[in-house]
């Protein structure tokens, strides 16, 4: 289980960039076309400096039957190499939708093999039972 953690670097400025890492108490859903694609209450929520809060989730709190692996893949200085994937739910799909970090730099074990969604490209997510803006 995640405890939380910081890591802080200097980004190519100079200046201090964190990368903080902590679990997240409560229950974080995500859904698309009618569907649930993630429901956890052990999502971590990653905050980074200059963007916004990202809830990440165990892996076997995401419906893996609903994604499909695409070529795409992405670096950041700070988390290491990002695998992307597809959600297909009936005949609606969200192309590269979500991501994860399944072998992410030193320091950063904390989000490996865990899976974030963009806010924009899934349909609705919730806090508890109450509907949220998208992350």
């Amino acid at each position: 289980m995640v405890t939380g953690s910081t890591r802080q670097d200097a980004n190519p400025s100079g200046e201090p960039h964190r990368v903080d890492v902590e679990p997240f108490p409560r229950r974080v859903r995500v859904t698309f076309n009618g569907e649930t694609i993630a429901d956890s209450q052990r999502a971590v929520v990653l905050r980074e400096t200059g963007l916004p809060p990202v809830y990440y989730f165990p892996p076997e709190d995401v419906r893996q039957d609903l994604l499909e692996p695409t070529e795409l893949h992405t670096r950041c200085p700070y988390k290491g190499e990002a695998s992307y994937w597809t959600v297909r739910v009936g005949g609606r799909m969200a192309e590269n939708a979500m991501w994860g970090y399944l072998d992410p730099l030193a320091g950063r074990e904390d989000i490996r093999g865990y899976r974030a969604f963009y806010g924009k490209r899934v349909d609705a997510w919730y806090v508890d039972d109450q509907q949220v803006s998208a992350p």
